[in-house]
């Protein structure tokens, strides 16, 4: 199925079967700090596999107006039916373009806004894209296939030294520069175009990997989440929803809740809120998930969810969020 075009709202009828494997993260914190009511208008900007979005639904209830974006095509489909109403629209594009997605729905600023930076299990699941180091499968690693190139043509060129610079920038892995040498290397002898292959070159094992215990961590995790990153753009949309989407989209007194995953993330979503012009923060300190939720649900470890209320009538330029730097 080809995906729609970036900014197009998804047809019912190119919806899948398929059931979400997707539980949401911090859901019940998610909700309580949102301070949701009936009749608000609300922006998932990562609708993912629509758990919160669904939430947030029962909530606002009839009266309320929910605008769910992703710009993950596959997942637009598989969850817009899911929170199907006259009072929802599901559209195929990222988060940073919702300027534009208000003014073609002739909506103005929004209640409340909300962005969780983490991939969606069902992203996880799909073997075509090469977002799980455990299937064979092409190393794409694109949200969205109409954009940019995937990773397996970035590494036919990208040199040991900048490989090196974006696995340290992105992946946060002090191997970076061994990895780096691993990679270059292996592509002399054959390209890397399959997870597999990206896997066998840093393990220097044929692949599929096996951890020795329930909490051990893939070797090539960081790789992965680096070049997931890099190629998906992903702190430039952070950087350019917290310096100026998110404040021109918020109505005053707005509230704008994050979920982030890794600390490069985080520390640009803390960033931006410490401006006391333009953000009062709602959290005193990032609210994580509690044990019995990482026992229930892994991939909720590592999540942080920062929030704030949007003060009114912000003066002066919008603050820098420090992004990293790119090759």
């Amino acid at each position: 199925m080809s995906p729609n075009p970036p900014g197009s709202p998804v047809s019912p009828g190119s919806t899948p079967a398929t059931r979400s494997a997707h539980v949401p993260v911090l859901l019940r914190e998610v909700l309580q700090v949102l301070e949701l009511a009936p009749g608000l208008t609300v922006v998932d900007g990562t609708l993912g596999g629509g758990g919160h979005s669904r939430a947030i639904l029962q909530r606002i209830g009839p009266t309320g107006r929910l605008i769910a974006l992703d710009r993950d095509a596959r997942m637009v489909d598989l969850s817009r039916p899911r929170i199907a109403g006259s009072n929802v629209h599901v559209i195929h594009a990222p988060y940073s373009h919702l300027p534009r997605v208000l003014a073609d729905l002739a909506l103005g600023p929004v209640d409340r806004i909300l962005l969780d930076l983490g991939w969606c299990s069902d992203q996880l699941a799909d073997g075509e894209r090469g977002f799980s180091f455990q299937v064979n499968s092409p190393l794409d690693l694109r949200y969205d296939s109409t954009t940019g190139q995937p990773a397996s043509k970035l590494l036919e060129t990208v040199t040991e030294e900048q490989l090196t610079q974006i696995i340290s920038e992105f992946g946060e892995d002090h191997l970076a520069r061994q990895h780096a040498r691993r990679m270059v290397a292996f592509r002399q002898k054959q390209p890397l175009q399959t997870t597999f292959d990206l896997v066998s070159a840093i393990t220097g094992q044929p692949a599929p990997w096996r951890g020795t215990g329930p909490d051990s961590r893939h070797p090539a995790t960081q790789v992965f989440q680096a070049l997931r990153i890099f190629v998906n753009q992903e702190l430039e949309q952070l950087h350019e929803a917290l310096n100026g989407v998110c404040d021109s989209c918020l109505k005053p007194h707005g509230i704008l809740a994050v979920l982030s995953f890794h600390s490069l993330e985080d520390r640009m979503v803390k960033q931006a809120f410490r401006d006391p012009n333009r953000w009062e923060t709602l959290l005193p300190k990032p609210l994580s998930a509690s044990p019995a939720e990482q026992r229930l649900n892994p991939r909720s470890r590592t999540a942080l969810l920062r929030a704030a209320r949007k003060k009114p009538s912000p003066p002066g330029p919008l603050p820098s969020t420090d992004l990293p730097a790119v090759p």
